[in-house]
């Protein structure tokens, strides 16, 4: 971001579930749910992004098992090439039970142009929704938040390609905490990942339905040269990273994503609040944004209530 860019008061955009931002070459790609096509954002600056105007580049088509319920996209860089990775649904069966991962591809240098590829839906073993691609150690990795029995895990495979996954696919995380249960579900979702200085590895995720004030950040860590697919490899923060506060008027946080600066130094984190109690699930989530910082034992300090620090210099 620009440097004394203003301190980000308040949200983004009026609207924005499930937010994802990524930085390449000091430009911001920005996305979010949009529940019926997959829209980018492109910024210089991610505290100007309302400025910014919206580009369709993919929609949904009207039958088949992407058709409903397009959710939490997110764009990666793979291989020379843009990723869009979706969650969506078929119209005709819009439940737990099918809704899954896709992937779109795209050659060209700009996200925004060129012409995106439908690689269709990854060999999740489980249906589920959310997933997010990590490298670790020359190695790829995708994680998604899977629908096991009457709860949501978080489940990681290495990748064989960017549309391709392992057929080692482990459960890594489930709901064990009270905080994990509001709303009255089960849930781990919106995995993602984040290294720290120290070789430390992360994988946040949202905690709770999404519908309650409950909705959290919580934080799994590891030992970096340590098997990302060992469950016992990764150690559960018992308490939200990020949570519900009444007193800055920010309520349910989640659904989050990483981003560094343009010139690496700063590191940001994304997601989605409410501004009110009880808003619930909605359209009316909105994207923040604020810059944390990292512990002399190299943990990342988000600051525990979503007070929305923003200060970018």
């Amino acid at each position: 971001m620009r440097t004394h860019a203003a301190v980000v008061a308040g949200p983004l955009l009026p609207s924005g579930p499930d937010p994802w931002a990524t930085q390449r070459n000091g430009t911001y790609y920005y996305t979010h749910t949009l529940g019926d096509r997959i829209a980018l954002w492109k910024t210089t600056d991610m505290t100007q992004l309302g400025k910014a105007q919206p580009t369709v580049v993919w929609r949904a088509p009207p039958q088949g098992p992407n058709s409903a319920s397009i959710w939490a996209p997110e764009l990666h860089f793979l291989d020379g090439r843009w990723y869009l990775y979706y969650s969506a649904a078929d119209k005709m069966h819009d439940d737990d039970a099918h809704r899954y991962v896709f992937v779109l591809e795209n050659a060209s240098p700009d996200p925004i142009s060129g012409h995106w590829i439908d690689k269709g839906r990854l060999n999740l073993a489980r249906s589920g929704i959310d997933g997010t691609v990590f490298e670790h150690r020359g190695k790829r990795y995708f994680v998604y938040s899977a629908y096991v029995d009457d709860h949501s895990d978080l489940v990681i495979a290495p990748m064989l390609n960017p549309w391709t996954l392992s057929d080692r696919q482990v459960d890594i995380a489930a709901p064990t905490y009270s905080w994990e249960m509001q709303g009255d579900r089960k849930i781990l979702e919106a995995p993602e990942f984040l290294e720290g200085p120290t070789g430390k590895i992360f994988l946040s995720y949202s905690a709770s339905a999404c519908w309650s004030d409950g909705y959290a950040i919580g934080l799994l860590s590891a030992d970096g040269n340590s098997d990302p697919t060992d469950p016992g490899a990764w150690t559960k923060a018992a308490a939200p990273v990020l949570a519900t506060s009444t007193a800055n008027k920010v309520y349910a946080p989640g659904h989050n994503g990483f981003f560094k600066s343009a010139d690496g130094k700063q590191d940001w984190i994304i997601f989605h609040a409410n501004g009110g109690p009880g808003w619930k699930c909605t359209a009316r989530r909105a994207p923040y944004i604020r810059r944390f910082r990292w512990s002399a034992a190299g943990v990342p300090q988000f600051g525990g209530a979503a007070e929305g620090d923003g200060h970018s210099q």
